[in-house]
């Protein structure tokens, strides 16, 4: 099963949104079948086969999540981030900003879905196959 180094090697590679479905496709190849990032503080829970489940800690200081729901301003922030013009940090700050509590990365259903903090979804994205 993959591991917390197996997980950092992966996102090591990630510069910008752009360098997304590679990193989602080296996710699948170490059996993440499913993640899910928690906008206020980064935390992800990694998801395999049999119930397998990889909690990962806080990546950064908390940050306020609107309690309003935008589709149009998290539309934005990933046209401009899946361009290169934004960084991971400021992506999860546009992201908080538009109200997305988290996001789950389906990596067998090759979606992103983002929520807002009632667990409805805000937008459903389909990653691009690399």
């Amino acid at each position: 099963m993959f591991t917390i180094n197996d997980i950092h090697q992966a996102f090591e590679k990630v510069k910008s949104g752009e360098d997304f479905p590679a990193f989602v496709q080296d996710l699948k190849r170490i059996g993440v079948q499913y993640y899910e990032n928690y906008v206020a503080d980064g935390h992800c829970d990694y998801f395999g086969t049999n119930n397998y489940r990889l909690p990962v800690e806080a990546k950064y200081p908390n940050i306020t999540v609107s309690d309003t729901a935008s589709r149009e301003k998290l539309e934005h922030a990933l046209k401009i981030h899946q361009a290169g013009e934004t960084d991971y940090p400021t992506f999860c700050l546009q992201a908080a900003d538009a109200g997305v509590s988290k996001w789950r990365t389906h990596m067998i259903e090759m979606t992103v879905n983002y929520l807002d903090s009632t667990g409805k979804s805000v937008l459903i994205e389909k990653i691009p196959v690399v």
